[in-house]
């Protein structure tokens, strides 16, 4: 090791623990002192806060609920000019009364049943508006019309008067109101005169709550922010209500009352915030948020209802003063090192010599030439340091060999993907995120017909109006970073010509992995659907056939009787009322039986709309029930009578159901009970189970139950649980097979609900 490596290591060394000893000493002994004097100063700070905002919180209240009181004056007012009967009262009667009695608006609200609804108003918006999905303010509403009374904990409650806290309006979404409800039992209708109340949001924002938030922000420069939690929404999903088309946040379900959540720490301050509200003492808490050292003060307050205020502070801002003198104490520290170093360079500098040699072969490699050696042989640093160098040369040599063969590689391979994506039978295409077409392969071309240069730069405008829909998910699902494979829709052609066609779409990244655009792959199914619609054609007349002869057998029992009614006739010359009417019902009878079995005769074409499912099986078990009779078989149905309708197209729905009924029937060969359960899931989907008492199916042939042409029918194709997982797949529902071998059958078909 040289003399001037030892000197100066060993003088900068001593100096350097020495004045770090020093500095560290003062600075944790201070640190202490300041962080017991900054947390109780934080806790007065916290708690005077509190108090202004409560006084705050408590006068706008107070502002509110002198409206209140005056609405309910208004809705006095106005009863005793207003006709008891709603049916005797006119619009504009009350449009005349509102401006008399110097509200906004007047509204009469009557109750049906369970719902209450707008039938007068002197604006023509509200009319008609129905509350039974207004939450607790229809809880309200009833409580008012049944009791007179409102006991429920939000509004202001006042005999025969209930006023709900202001919010957005309903039927001018751009508006914030104050409403009051009147009801005395006097009159068949609910008074509601209603204001603007827009002046306590100003208050709020300019001598209210958060005007003096952003004043304290203001004065004290070591407060980031002051945030109002409400506990009850905090850490839970927004309540985002649409009102006329537009989302609306409504005032009275926000987590967030007054002043700003920048620096969140969701998780923990949650817990703080229930610390809180459980101990009713302020919780103070330290964390590292958005590169700050944050520390939290959580008080709880009460107003209308129980707030959490937080108050956060900037630790580093308030020991700024402690941080400055040791800033200081650093540069006198860093002069003294300075001064040694000094010293060290004048008794070492005849050491510096070897040193040159090292530099000049540094500057040889920057310049590409690694074949120079340095002649520096010693034991002691340079000497090693000589070594590394020369070392560092050879193999930096190496390293730009092969960083020069694998950029030949790169090029070689960027060249194969590029000779791939144009040689693929599949359209490509890529589009910014505005849309704009920037990429496309000669795939692409030859399948839409539109050439490069006719595609680049502008959206690519191909999609039918009823698919804009569904565009739009897709797009929204790869933005969030997901991808679409195999999603089967139709686009148009340059031609217009329509297309069928399996979309698969991905996200592309920068380095960053943020989205920079979209890559969709195109392949055109045309001729895989045609075989398909021939497929699921194929099964319907098979499946027709299958029931023929139990449609038969069902036409033969009315045409018995109008036979015998008939030769009776031809006997006596006459036939009684009684007679006539039996035969005209053996009539109908044939007449039902042939439209249903019409509905297999023909192809029909795919149309989605409401289908009521609870009807659609009822009929099929009445067009089956000869051939369940047949096989002795009885068919059970257990259904909710209320259940909701699903969007789809009601013959392939049929077919599916007839499919997997007839299955059912013929793996009960010695009898037995089939049952359909028909139930909601969850208000989303509904599920339908098919539960027969068969032979069951083994574990290996269930896991090849919709494969093409397999079955275990004497008289089977093996189509028909494929067309039937086809339709099902293209309604967007499930089909699931779950079977025992001895012990039965259950066929379990989800289908989303009608939204």
């Amino acid at each position: 090791m040289s003399i001037k490596a030892k000197l100066s290591l060993s003088i900068s060394i001593i100096v350097a623990v020495i004045l770090a000893l020093s500095l560290s000493i003062y600075y944790f002994s201070s640190k202490a002192e300041v962080q017991s004097s900054l947390e109780q100063q934080v806790n007065n700070i916290a708690k005077q806060i509190s108090l202004t905002i409560t006084a705050s919180e408590s006068a706008k209240q107070s502002m509110e609920d002198a409206i209140g009181e005056k609405l309910r004056l208004a809705a006095i007012a106005a009863k005793a000019q207003l006709d008891p009967d709603i049916d005797n009262v006119k619009n504009e009667q009350l449009v005349e009364l509102s401006r008399k009695i110097g509200v906004d608006h007047i509204t009469l609200w009557k109750r049906f049943d369970n719902d209450v609804i707008a039938l007068k108003s002197s604006d023509p918006y509200e009319i008609n508006m129905s509350s039974k999905t207004w939450d607790y303010w229809h809880i309200a509403f009833l409580q008012l019309f049944k009791n007179h009374n409102v006991t429920i904990p939000q509004g202001q409650k006042l005999e025969n008067y209930w006023s709900g806290p202001f919010n957005f309006s309903t039927s001018d979404p751009k508006k914030i109101r104050k409403w009051g409800d009147y009801y005395d039992g006097t009159t068949n209708y609910m008074i509601n005169p209603y204001v603007n109340a827009q002046v306590l949001l100003d208050f709020d924002y300019s001598i209210g709550t958060n005007s003096i938030v952003n004043k304290i922000i203001a004065n004290q420069q070591d407060i980031l922010e002051i945030t109002g939690f409400d506990p009850q929404f905090f850490g839970k999903r927004p309540i985002i209500k649409m009102k006329k088309g537009i989302p609306v946040f409504n005032l009275d379900v926000r987590d967030i009352p007054f002043g700003q959540y920048t620096y969140k720490d969701q998780e923990n301050d949650s817990i703080h915030i229930q610390n809180a509200l459980e101990s009713g003492q302020a919780i103070t808490a330290k964390s590292n948020i958005m590169g700050k050292q944050v520390m939290k003060t959580f008080i709880p307050i009460t107003i209308d209802k129980t707030y959490v205020i937080c108050i956060s502070f900037d630790q580093q801002a308030i020991l700024k003063p402690l941080n400055k003198q040791l800033f200081m104490q650093s540069i006198i520290s860093l002069c003294l090192v300075l001064v040694s170093m000094l010293a060290s360079y004048f008794i070492a500098g005849f050491m510096l010599r070897g040193l040159n040699q090292i530099l000049s072969k540094v500057n040889a490699i920057a310049a590409g030439d690694f074949g120079q050696l340095i002649t520096i042989r010693s034991n002691d640093e340079l000497g090693l340091l000589a070594s590394r160098i020369d070392t560092m040369g050879s193999n930096l040599h190496s390293y730009t060999t092969q960083l020069q063969d694998t950029a030949e590689e790169l090029r070689s391979t960027k060249q194969y993907l590029e000779s791939f994506v144009n040689h693929t039978s599949d359209a490509i295409h890529v589009s910014d995120l505005s849309g704009s077409v920037i990429q496309v392969n000669k795939a692409f071309e030859k399948m839409y017909g539109w050439c490069e240069e006719e595609a680049l730069g502008k959206p690519l405008e191909n999609v039918p109006p009823d698919y804009l829909s569904s565009h739009y998910e897709l797009e929204a699902t790869v933005l969030r970073g997901g991808s679409v494979t195999d999603f089967e829709t139709v686009r148009y052609s340059k031609s217009g010509e329509l297309i069928d066609l399996s979309l698969t779409i991905s996200p592309i990244r920068n380095e960053l992995e943020a989205i920079i655009a979209i890559a969709t792959i195109s392949r055109n199914i045309t001729s895989r659907k045609q075989s398909e619609e021939i497929i699921r054609r194929s099964e319907k007349l098979s499946v027709v056939g299958q029931i023929a002869a139990g449609v038969a057998h069902e036409v033969r029992n009315p045409l018995t009787t109008l036979r015998g009614f008939v030769q009776l006739q031809q006997k006596t010359g006459s036939l009684s009322q009684a007679n006539l009417e039996v035969m005209l019902g053996e009539l109908d009878q044939i007449n039902m039986i042939v439209s249903e079995f019409l509905v297999f005769a023909k192809p029909q074409a795919t149309h989605y709309q409401p289908v009521n499912i609870l009807h659609l099986v009822s009929d099929i078990m009445m067009l089956l029930d000869s051939e369940a009779k047949m096989s002795n078989v009885q068919l059970d149905l257990l259904a909710d009578p209320m259940l909701p309708e699903v969007i789809g197209e009601a013959n392939q729905l049929k077919q599916v159901f007839v499919n997997i009924m007839k299955n059912g029937i013929e793996s009960m060969s010695k009898g037995g009970m089939l049952s359909i359960k028909l139930e909601c899931c969850r208000q989303e989907s509904i599920i339908i189970q098919f539960i027969d008492q068969g032979c069951g199916i083994k574990e290996e042939d269930l896991m090849r139950l919709g494969e093409p042409f397999f079955t275990k029918k004497a008289s089977g194709n093996g189509l028909g649980l494929m067309v039937s997982q086809q339709i099902i797949a293209a309604h967007k529902g499930t089909i699931v097979f779950r079977s025992q071998l001895g012990e039965g059958t259950c066929v379990e078909i989800t289908l989303p609900m009608r939204t």
